[in-house]
């Protein structure tokens, strides 16, 4: 049974989410910037969720009301602003009057979106235990990166910034992540104590770490095993490395769990993808949002699907756009075909090229195969909308529904006025535009009658 943390124990977290964002050269603030379809704060704040941390302040700077905005869904976080921005110790600082004088304090940041709650535990374990708990990583080019300093016997001593360090202190590859955890009472007072005389004239959080070894608190330092887990974003070629990084990750969950995927390398994932057994999806696709996969289904190249539901057996053809669809078992989209949401086809729909489905229902079997457009319709089973076929759902100011009883049948360029009922096993003759209901069983035509006119000819361009 677990029990619950004492408020001594209990986990509060300050995210550090204030820096512009200078080199991404963008006015949308930098934890704003789009990761696999999210904010890259919003992974972190993922990562808060699953700790379970009991408060979480974000520092805000630039764009703060944007950032604040953005995630306007979350009642329960907290905000900071820091004005000006003087350093990561100076950020912590103004999350402070948030904090509760007990627990222990988890610093991330908002930069840093892919830290897991897996390598983040054992340091909140630390520091319950009294402990300043730091998380360290091994680069291979550490430029930039603050060093971690040990004495001879591997204990952490200090960390000294790059920009500060000596040479020999820079030929050190363990660095900091800037991510440590620490108990509130001591972060309260080693935050009072620090000092900006350093290169960069700003209140460095790593100082912290000297401060404890004067103190005599333990300082404990636990590294993670996949430096991309700790990477930052400053650039847009980091944000791209991490998008790679991303979608690999997700591309090989979906190859462990049986789904074919034509080209791993070219995959965008950008929310939950849940597949069932022998599904193949081809290059280039883009699922967006809740998408779910049954059994045997096949994506075909170049699609994008957003919230769709996609039944066993079905087919997507190439270049198709599905957004907040539910698509029955045996079912044949595209190509070129677009589903808008609140569509709903059952089993054995044939959707085809250059078709568009808004806010409809269709039957078992109907089919919908070339260049029609079905909006706020609902379609029975074994209807056959021949090519052209327009529900016309819009009259300026309102939208009307159609209902197209089973079986009927649609000839080539009809146009059907809503509100309107097609009777089952009815056929609307081609180029009709038919403005009432149509009878069951029965064949209407509402088109003008052919009329040629002789001794006509056709104007001459004058020279």
């Amino acid at each position: 049974m677990t029990t619950a943390p004492t408020s001594s124990s209990a986990l509060h977290v300050v995210v550090l989410a204030a820096g512009k964002g200078t080199r991404m050269r963008s006015d949308l603030p930098k934890v704003l910037q789009p990761l696999a379809g999210k904010p890259l704060l919003g992974h972190v704040l993922d990562t808060v969720h699953q700790l379970a941390a009991e408060r979480a302040v974000v520092v805000t700077g630039f764009g703060a009301q944007r950032v604040q905005d953005a995630f306007a869904d979350q009642p329960q976080l907290r905000f900071a602003l820091q004005e000006p921005q003087l350093g990561t110790g100076h950020a912590v600082q103004q999350a402070l009057p948030q904090l509760p004088d007990e627990g222990v304090c988890l610093v991330l940041y908002g930069d840093v979106p892919l830290a897991p709650a897996a390598s983040l535990l054992p340091l909140v374990a630390q520091a319950q235990g009294g402990a300043l708990a730091l998380l360290t990583v091994e680069l291979e080019d550490p430029t930039g990166y603050g060093r971690i300093l040990r004495d001879t016997d591997g204990a952490v001593l200090g960390i000294v910034e790059h920009k500060d360090a000596t040479p020999e202190q820079r030929a050190v590859r363990e660095c900091n992540t800037g991510i440590l955890c620490a108990p509130i009472a001591h972060l309260r007072r080693w935050l009072g104590e620090l000092r900006n005389d350093n290169a960069q004239g700003e209140y460095y959080l790593t100082d912290i770490v000297a401060l404890a070894v004067a103190d005599g608190v333990p300082v404990r330092a636990a590294t993670v095993a996949d430096a991309d887990d700790v990477l930052g974003v400053n650039d847009r070629s980091q944000l791209a490395h991490l998008e790679r990084v991303v979608q690999g990750r997700a591309a090989r969950r979906l190859l462990d769990a049986g789904v074919t995927l034509a080209d791993p390398a070219r995959l965008d994932v950008r929310g939950a993808l849940h597949c069932g057994r022998d599904v193949f999806i081809d290059v280039g696709c883009v699922f967006e949002g809740e998408v779910h996969l049954a059994d045997g289904a096949r994506v075909g190249p170049y699609a994008v699907l957003r919230n769709v539901r996609v039944g066993a057996g079905t087919v997507i053809h190439p270049f198709c756009h599905l957004d907040g669809a539910s698509i029955g078992a045996g079912a044949l989209i595209g190509p070129f075909a677009r589903l808008r949401p609140t569509t709903a086809l059952a089993d054995g729909v044939h959707i085809g090229n250059f078709v568009e489905v808004k806010n409809g229902t269709m039957g078992n079997d109907s089919k919908a195969n070339h260049l029609s457009y079905v909006g706020d319709a609902s379609v029975g089973a074994r209807v056959n909308i021949g090519a052209g076929t327009i529900v016309a759902n819009y009259d300026g100011a309102n939208k009307h529904r159609t209902v197209i009883e089973d079986d009927a049948h649609t000839g080539s360029n009809s146009v059907l006025v809503a509100p309107i009922t097609v009777g089952a096993g009815a056929t609307v003759g081609a180029g009709s535009t038919v403005t009432k209901a149509v009878p069951a069983g029965a064949l209407t035509v509402a088109r003008a009658r052919a009329v040629t006119l002789e001794g006509w000819t056709r104007p001459v361009k004058k020279k």
